[in-house]
């Protein structure tokens, strides 16, 4: 299925685009009710399991994007990675700039979780966060009583992904002396996103810095 254009050079494999959409989880949620579309950037969980993927996170109840999330096959995440303006002054021969960048666009049905869902995926998403950190607030470590008060201002969803389309168009087109030019000059910027733009191009022509 051919949603977007995506040159073959460009795209990633499924396996790589899972994972960045797990390295990235704070996604753009689309949808379109009777009128207009209507999108909510937020947080999302991606599991996998038995062979399908699933998004899980919650809107706030007030947020007029939850008539749309029940039962609705026509759901699209957009997932953004790292991602850089590429000047052409730093190419060996005359072209016009450029931006490389990574992104994951997912569809998939939607369908409103219950509320024992809703708390699992809240303690699933409090562990991910913050049993790391020192004192990390999880589930059973907060009042019961503003559990249940917090919880009556949002509304659960879980996405199953039907379909993935993703691109990491990052410079692979150029020659290794451009390629190396590119990452060189990305790499004296203070900007992360330009800095994890030339990591992730270092990783793939690892043999040009030996």
């Amino acid at each position: 299925m051919i949603i977007v254009y995506i040159p073959k050079q460009y795209r990633m494999d499924h396996n790589e685009a899972v994972q960045m959409m797990k390295s990235y989880p704070f996604a753009l949620l689309i949808t379109v009710d009777e009128h207009r579309p209507l999108a909510t950037h937020i947080p999302l969980e991606i599991r996998e399991d038995e062979g399908k993927i699933y998004a899980t996170g919650h809107i706030a109840y007030g947020n007029m994007q939850k008539k749309t999330l029940d039962n609705n096959s026509d759901v699209l995440l957009i997932f953004q990675g790292p991602h850089a303006y590429i000047s052409s002054s730093w190419y060996q021969c005359e072209e016009v700039p450029t931006w490389d960048y990574l992104a994951v666009h997912a569809y998939g049905t939607a369908r409103v979780i219950t509320e024992d869902e809703l708390k699992s995926a809240l303690d699933t998403m409090l562990k991910h966060y913050e049993s790391h950190r020192d004192n990390g607030r999880l589930w059973d470590t907060f009042d019961p009583e503003l559990l249940e008060s917090e919880m009556k201002g949002i509304v659960g969803f879980e996405i199953e992904i039907t379909a993935i389309q993703s691109a990491a168009k990052m410079s692979q087109n150029r020659n290794d002396n451009d390629y190396k030019s590119i990452i060189a000059e990305l790499e004296k910027s203070n900007e992360q996103g330009e800095i994890q733009v030339a990591q992730w191009m270092r990783e793939r022509r690892k043999g040009l810095f030996k």
